[in-house]
């Protein structure tokens, strides 16, 4: 059985602080089960959160691409919650249909020709190496 997730008011003061600084960050009312879910381990909601706001924050690549990139990722990886939650991410950064499409089939091509590369045991050309 699952453990439950933790909501503000249940959550220790340390915890609490966490979600605090979540909130203000994204500017949302309540944070998403996912941090309810880590707050059971306080350390690693603390670490995962911290890691997280420096890797998203504004640099080299904006805040669309990176979202647009996790999304990427997620459907690689088969994390529907990860892929819901930094769609609407992408969305919130601007996002269009049209340009969620184009990521979701170059995703697909992207995982199609690593499968025929590693099935085919394709070698590295010399000029890429």
């Amino acid at each position: 059985m699952p453990l439950p997730p933790i909501d503000h008011a249940d959550a220790t003061p340390d915890v609490r602080a966490v979600y605090d600084d979540i909130m203000a960050t994204r500017n949302v009312p309540d944070v998403n089960n996912f941090w309810k879910m880590l707050a059971h381990h306080p350390a690693t909601l603390a670490r995962t959160w911290d890691s997280l706001k420096e890797v998203m924050a504004p640099g080299a690549l904006d805040p669309l691409v990176k979202e647009m990139i996790f999304v990427a990722v997620s459907v690689t990886n088969g994390c529907q919650y990860c892929i819901r939650s930094h769609e609407a991410a992408a969305r919130k950064a601007g996002m269009t249909d049209a340009q969620f499409g184009e990521l979701l089939a170059v995703v697909g091509m992207a995982n199609e020709t690593n499968r025929l590369v590693h099935g085919y045991q394709v070698e590295l050309d010399e000029r890429l190496k």
